[in-house]
């Protein structure tokens, strides 16, 4: 591809002394051309970096990679640029403003990174623009430019960045305090579908690109709005003020997809286009694939408070140039887990019924890896970098993940403290205090990050009691919850329907076209002590053919009872291979949670003397 003449440096006297210039380059080859202006660069030659990852996804990505080509020019003549490490570069010293230009990949349909094609462009500030060293506090400026091509005359953009004379959804200039603001507020641009509410007085914008026939935004609206006020009251129960001034939920439908990422003002949300709610849907009811969306949204809204302004102290601030461990993220991710299914019931959306077979879901999903008595959800948070991002055949043998069981970890503390308290007392009120001492003013740089004894403290000094054995129980320690016991006294009968009774291989399937590839084995099951293993693909179950329809494992293993013997072909790589299986009881577990008919009401797990819900 030809290069392009560098573009000249702005001709106005900018307000910020650092801009930049995004454009899309190539829609079908999928690449930003960005322009960074500095005004004064360096004297000892500029040095310029791109994050190694972005904050709320734990693993170093390498985003720098995605840089195809670069190259610099001061008052119109080249500029050397030398590669320092991975992620960064130093420009040769220069008398004037330098003008940096660099084209960026992106081809990463997620909330991480940057993707562009004929259909939407969408990038975070991490994956494209390269900080300058030594004036990361500085003003940062934006200038967002509409493509050329045909496809795009409808585009709109959505962005939280404050603009500078871009109008609302308009391509144009936007403006940034600093770097780290920069960065904290993705753009998304498109032909997109756009409704707006007020949360307590509060704009908030719901954004859906992709083909969504007969999107219902007046439900999003409606259902949206009730999560985000109970939010709002629940950290400010008195001013009901929001920590921002608007806020854009940005959602991206596809045919399969999951995800959300959480920023200061906004959320980049991934979802099935079959979740979302339509005007064609009968009644009022929430169908599973709805409600997990609206979790989703609930998550993420959460997270305003909870990580990005109530911080751990390794990310205060942030560094984005390797890993910044902390063994906290039990409490941010996992706390979050517990509170965004709470406000659904907080905010009128699910009954307690509904609430209870969600919890039911994650109690079972935590019970069903082995590798929750190895690791615990402290070491999970510390190792997130190196194994809770980077899950393989084995993670349910070997790791726990801090989301689920930080989230139970969330509701045992909060019976604790209801029942220590006599009801006085509730994990609310440790979510309130972090709130009012890390978090409020964090962005005023009056607040500081909190430490994993500053959180122990703090539990400490609300129940009225030394919380340490907990903690080195079920925090560092790895011990299951006490979750039936703790359960009791609220009215909450905890059941477990497992028998055994069902003759089981305990693995997981892969459907890989027709075949029944393993996905997963777990430790201790019957295809484990058989010599099966993950990646391995079953031909035959004792002469008859098993299928990648996991329908036709479960009736093949029926016909045989707990302690049969079966002989098991199977392809490992190439070679056929033949096991012999003694089947064992199902291993899953049928955890499941009711209220008692003369049990106390929960309203979310209210206090024993004074229900919340």
């Amino acid at each position: 591809m030809k290069k392009a003449p560098l573009k000249k440096a702005v001709a106005r006297a900018p307000a910020a002394g650092i801009i930049y210039t995004i454009a899309a380059l190539d829609l079908a080859g999928h690449l930003f051309r960005v322009s960074l202006s500095i005004k004064q660069p360096a004297a000892i030659g500029q040095i310029l970096s791109l994050p190694a990852w972005i904050p709320g996804s734990y693993m170093i990505r390498e985003f720098s990679r995605n840089i195809v080509s670069i190259r610099a020019e001061c008052g119109g003549k080249p500029v050397a640029m030398t590669k320092l490490d991975k992620h960064s570069w130093q420009a040769a010293p220069c008398d004037g403003a330098l003008v940096v230009e660099y084209d960026v990949y992106a081809w990463d349909l997620s909330v991480r990174a940057a993707h562009l094609d004929q259909q939407h462009g969408f990038f975070n500030g991490t994956s494209v623009f390269l900080s300058v060293l030594g004036q990361e506090s500085s003003p940062h400026e934006v200038n967002i430019v509409q493509p050329q091509d045909a496809a795009c005359k409808h585009w709109r953009v959505a962005t939280t960045l404050p603009e500078l004379k871009a109008r609302r959804y308009g391509f144009g200039s936007y403006q940034a305090a600093n770097y780290d603001e920069l960065i904290d507020h993705p753009v998304e641009m498109g032909d997109f579908a756009l409704a707006t509410f007020k949360a307590h007085g509060v704009p908030h914008d719901i954004v859906v690109t992709g083909k969504v026939p007969n999107l219902d935004l007046e439900r999003l609206c409606r259902d949206l709005k009730a999560i985000c006020e109970t939010q709002i009251a629940f950290f400010e129960p008195k001013s009901k003020k929001a920590p921002m001034d608007r806020y854009v939920f940005m959602t991206m439908a596809v045919g399969d997809g999951y995800g959300g990422l959480e920023h200061r003002a906004s959320t980049a949300l991934i979802c099935a286009r079959a979740d979302l709610p339509t005007t064609a849907s009968s009644g009022g009811e929430i169908g599973d694939g709805y409600l997990k969306f609206l979790g989703l949204c609930s998550h993420e809204y959460f997270h305003t408070w909870n990580v990005k302004r109530i911080k751990p102290a390794a990310f205060a601030p942030y560094q984005l140039q390797a890993e910044s461990y902390t063994p906290l993220l039990w409490l941010f991710e996992g706390f979050t887990s517990y509170y965004d299914d709470l406000m659904l019931v907080r905010a009128g959306l699910i009954d307690e019924a509904a609430y209870f077979k969600l919890l039911g879901k994650t109690v079972n999903s935590v019970l069903r890896g082995s590798g929750r008595n190895k690791q615990s959800v402290a070491d999970s948070s510390f190792d997130a970098w190196g194994k809770y991002y980077r899950q393989d055949e084995n993670a349910p043998n070997a790791i726990v993940s801090y989301y689920t069981k930080g989230s139970l970890i969330a509701l045992a503390l909060d019976l604790t403290l209801r029942s220590k308290t006599g009801g006085g007392k509730s994990l609310d009120d440790v979510m309130l205090a972090l709130w009012q001492r890390y978090g409020r003013d964090f962005y005023q740089g009056t607040a500081r990050g909190v430490t994993p004894a500053e959180v122990e403290a703090l539990f400490d000094e609300i129940s009225g009691t030394r919380m340490k054995p907990f903690f080195e129980r079920y925090i560092r320690g790895t011990d299951d919850l006490p979750l039936a016991r703790l359960l009791a006294p609220f009215g909450v009968k905890y059941s477990d329907a497992r028998k055994g009774e069902k003759p089981s291989l305990d693995v997981t399937l892969g459907r890989d076209g027709n075949d029944a590839r393993l996905a997963q084995v777990h430790q201790g099951g019957a295809a484990h002590q058989a010599g099966l293993s993950a990646g391995d693909v079953l031909v035959a179950l004792d002469g008859l053919r098993v299928t990648g329809n996991p329908a036709n494992l479960d009736a093949l293993l029926s016909r045989y009872t707990v302690g049969a013997q079966v002989a098991i072909h199977a392809f490992r790589r190439d070679e056929l291979v033949i096991f012999t299986a003694v089947l064992q009881g199902d291993r899953v577990p049928g955890v499941s949670m009711e209220i008692l008919p003369l049990g106390k009401k929960l309203a979310g797990l209210p206090r024993p003397t004074a229900p919340v819900l």
